[in-house]
């Protein structure tokens, strides 16, 4: 088995360096881009590193922003090889943790373009397709998404619809939405505004784990620390552009001291995964100094923090949420309060807690259970007593 791995592994390492060689000219696109419906495909290659027994396509895909313009978005699809079942496989929408918010932070550019996707052999192995996009602003060069929760929503939801046009994917209307800590306000935002966007599709759930839904008390939780100088550093520069309808670009700055607005656009170009050491050599003299004051009580972060917090409007599909408990990013407090609120709301929930665990591996924890969870989705399916 061992031999077996490492032949795997140094196959999808040689076919991973080949891909990386086709990456500029595959997500270089023509000026302007021709426009086109959400979810339509505006480019599609296979990728020849796909994991063992699975099949995958690096795509480019049309979405929208938050005016709702059409943008292109990138992203991949995987799908177990052998035939799918009658009606085609159901989709699992992944929608990764933080990267960062520049073009070269995204997922697929990666030597490993699948290293992300939390439970990604095991669901394969439960044969489901794997659409996971990597957000507007990331891969394809665009206005970046960061924590903005309708752009972000688009793209998980429009990649479905690009796998479902995939030769060879069968992917069928069935979605189910999966997100960690970012990702996890992602597929809320498409659990709440599936019905509207995509009617065609047929949400059966959302999973999250350690899920960013309450902005507001994620900024006041990490806003002291190191995490919420990298959150907001990310932040500010988005909010900036999606906002300048409503706000210049002072008033969305005035949060900032002077140091934290030299450096935020420095701190805004790094990714939070590959290049950490330089990231935090900015970071962690700001800590204490980045910000005047929490911008989670400061307008008009407070208003805009809390239109891109999940609960707005009501999910109507059961809801799976983990979290860790040694948890000190997504606080364990937060997550309690939002699985609350959507208990006030009569939403089918079930709630996981994990002993020990960070918030890093927050997915990876859920993941036994929420493989347990999966199968009873469907109109058979009894409500969860969680809530009582």
């Amino acid at each position: 088995m061992l031999a077996l791995a490492a032949a795997e592994f140094a196959i999808r390492y040689v076919e991973g360096q080949a891909d990386l060689k086709t990456d500029p000219t595959f997500y270089t696109l023509p000026s302007p881009v021709p426009s086109g419906d959400p979810g339509a495909i505006i480019r599609s290659e296979p990728i020849a590193s796909a994991p063992a027994g699975s099949s995958a396509w690096r795509v480019i895909y049309h979405s929208q922003n938050l005016a709702g313009e059409d943008i292109p978005v990138s992203g991949v699809v995987i799908v177990p090889d052998g035939p799918a079942p009658a009606g085609g496989r159901t989709v699992i929408a992944w929608a990764h943790p933080t990267t960062g918010a520049a073009a070269k932070c995204a997922p697929s550019l990666g030597l490993d373009p699948f290293q992300y996707i939390e439970g990604l052999h095991e669901l394969l192995a439960g044969g489901y397709a794997i659409a996971a996009t990597d957000y507007p602003g990331l891969g394809v060069e665009g206005e970046s998404s960061y924590l903005l929760g309708v752009p972000e929503s688009n793209s998980v939801m429009d990649i479905v619809r690009a796998a479902r046009q995939i030769d060879g994917a069968d992917a069928s209307s069935r979605v189910v939405l999966w997100g960690h800590s970012q990702g996890g306000q992602a597929v809320l935002f498409a659990a709440q505004r599936a019905a509207s966007y995509a009617p065609e599709l047929d949400v059966e759930g959302v999973a999250v784990a350690a899920p960013a839904a309450d902005l507001n008390a994620l900024m006041t939780d990490d806003i002291v620390n190191l995490s919420g100088v990298t959150i907001a550093s990310l932040a500010i520069p988005a909010y900036t552009v999606a906002y300048a309808d409503r706000f210049t670009s002072d008033e969305i700055t005035a949060i900032l001291t002077p140091a934290g607005e030299k450096a935020t656009p420095d701190m805004a170009e790094l990714c939070l995964l590959t290049q950490t050491k330089e990231l935090h050599a900015i970071a962690d003299p700001l800590v204490g100094g980045y910000v005047t004051s929490d911008p989670a009580t400061t307008e008009p972060w407070k208003t805009l923090l809390k239109e891109n917090s999940a609960g707005g409007q009501t999910v109507t599909v059961p809801v799976f949420v983990g979290q860790g408990e040694a948890d000190e990013l997504v606080l364990p407090s937060a997550t309690e309060k939002y699985v609350t609120l959507l208990c006030s709301q009569q939403v089918d929930v079930t709630f996981h807690r994990y002993p020990d665990v960070t918030h890093g591996l927050a997915a990876y924890a859920a993941l036994p259970d929420l493989l347990l969870w999966l199968p009873t989705l469907g109109s058979a399916r009894e409500p969860s007593g969680d809530c009582g």
